[in-house]
């Protein structure tokens, strides 16, 4: 069995992300390793947002670079949003075999099965469909007590200064059916604590369920359970949501507004 070692950047989602990308890995045949030096395929989840958390992946690129010299046919692949933005440098750099960005883990399989024939893969295709909903993730933390639910994808806020709406596309959100699913198996394996993840969760909306309607039925999974959420953009905040934050004592109080500027000039 070929074992995978994935090094995760940035932010929430990519956490979430790389336990779907596990998931995945797994059910193709591949193994888990958190020791790079048994693995057979190395890869980093990136961020974008700031250019030092690219630097620091280039950096990294170098190293896993050095496990080549005893294991020549490692396989270096790089995920997430740096993949989606630098796809071309990556590949051209000569040290990477495998670029595939946030929509794209589902091929994977096929990548990596090309690659292990000797021939660079990348696929950085945005999907207006993707949201990994029916896939169960693996989480990395068995024994912890929280858990991240990715219940979107995307944002069509397209702030100047933002990078997200094009490393990972346009907003689209999950069945919310599969998200409350997701909840109940998150509460029946012992933990006590979700975060619900978006790039902009107040936005939420599948046929004819908000976020409001989301967060209840997610806070009726059990009161025993804490919710959170995040991110948040002010202009989708609805009283009705802060009506359902004040209806639950187990919905946290607290929202979580990443201000980046307050000019409107800049936003």
């Amino acid at each position: 069995m070929k074992k995978v070692y994935i090094e995760t950047y940035g932010c929430q989602m990519n956490v979430a992300d790389t336990e779907v990308v596990f998931s995945i890995l797994t059910a193709a045949g591949y193994g888990r390793t958190e020791d790079i030096a048994e693995a057979d395929v190395v890869m980093a989840n990136t961020c974008s947002i700031r250019d030092n958390a690219e630097q620091r992946i280039w950096g990294r690129i170098d190293y896993f670079g050095t496990f080549r010299k005893k294991r020549p046919a490692l396989v270096v692949g790089i995920l997430g949003c740096m993949a989606e933005r630098l796809k071309d440098a990556l590949l051209d750099s000569g040290k990477v075999d495998l670029v595939a960005g946030p929509d794209a883990y589902r091929s994977l399989p096929e990548l990596l099965a090309a690659v292990s024939d000797g021939h660079p893969q990348m696929n950085v295709e945005l999907s207006r469909e993707e949201t990994y909903g029916d896939i169960r993730p693996l989480r990395l933390d068995r024994g912890g007590v929280s858990a991240f639910i990715s219940i979107m994808r995307g944002c069509n806020n397209v702030c100047s200064y933002c990078v997200v709406p094009y490393t990972r596309g346009a907003e689209r959100s999950r069945d919310w059916k599969s998200i409350v699913r997701e909840a109940c198996d998150c509460f029946a394996a012992g933990y006590r604590e979700i975060t619900l993840l978006g790039q902009n969760v107040d936005s939420y909306l599948y046929e004819d369920v908000d976020f409001a309607d989301l967060l209840a039925k997610v806070a009726e999974v059990s009161p025993l359970l804490r919710v959170r959420f995040s991110t948040s953009h002010p202009k989708d905040i609805s009283d009705k949501l802060i009506e359902t934050m004040a209806r639950y004592p187990n919905v946290c109080h607290q929202i979580h507004l990443p201000v980046q500027s307050g000019n409107d000039r800049i936003l």
